[in-house]
């Protein structure tokens, strides 16, 4: 197992080759019974939790522009237990991130539903890569950003423009994959429209909208990793 690639640097990157292996991953085969425990644990805490399914990497590397990897399925117990231990597991957690720009050039960010893992803390609409947003086995990353932000917005950014490039950010706490995806209406508009499609679920994922309108603009509960990505914007990086 092995993670070579720089840390706390934003990387560009030309192309994605993270592949899922059908196997299962050594963490969860290791941690069975501690997996269990921690999960009864957690539902009692939050009964909400679902046990769903998404990957772990047991490789990453990046090399010339790409970052090529190898992943596994694990179910979302086995997730949550790594959390706790993911500097001695041998696993690492990469995601996505549509960094949504609106037409004043102001970032929409979402804050969690209380009921969920990450309550109250704010992002851009996001989730763990499932075993649905990989192609013949090789992950499809806009397919991963482009889903999470319908799921939880009600957005479609499927027509969006996309920025040239991905770029990535990995920390000890993971590798956060991102792009940027404009669009036309002030943010303000996107807030409301937000708003009004969280109102329309019976058990809405986020508790609503954050505007960014600038470097300093950091709301409370930001996710730790945003900070640099949200100065990377407003510096005006391509």
């Amino acid at each position: 197992m092995s993670f070579d690639l720089p840390r706390n640097v934003i990387l560009p990157v030309d192309a994605v080759d993270v592949r899922l292996d059908t196997g299962p991953h050594p963490f969860a085969l290791s941690n069975a019974a501690a997996i269990a425990e921690n999960w009864r644990q957690e539902t009692a805490a939050n009964p909400a939790l679902f046990d769903g399914t998404v990957v772990l990497l047991s490789e990453l590397a990046y090399r010339d522009g790409r970052l090529a990897g190898r992943c596994h399925a694990v179910n979302y117990s086995t997730f949550l237990l790594w959390r706790k231990r993911r500097e001695i597991s041998g696993a690492e957690h990469a995601y996505a991130h549509a960094m949504l720009v609106a037409g004043d050039n102001a970032l929409v960010a979402i804050r969690m539903g209380p009921h969920t893992v990450n309550a109250g803390r704010v992002y851009f609409a996001a989730g763990s890569f499932e075993p649905i947003d990989f192609r013949d086995g090789l992950v499809d990353v806009d397919f991963n950003m482009i889903r999470e932000v319908g799921e939880e917005t009600g957005l479609d950014l499927s027509e969006a423009e996309r920025g040239r490039h991905y770029h990535a950010l990995s920390t000890p706490s993971g590798t956060v994959i991102f792009r940027r995806y404009r669009v036309a209406e002030p943010a303000d508009e996107l807030a409301r429209r937000i708003t009004a499609f969280v109102a329309t679920e019976t058990d809405p994922e986020i508790e609503g909208p954050v505007i960014i309108r600038h470097a300093g603009d950091l709301p409370d509960g930001l996710m730790p990793h945003m900070k640099p990505l949200i100065e990377w914007h407003f510096a005006g990086h391509d």
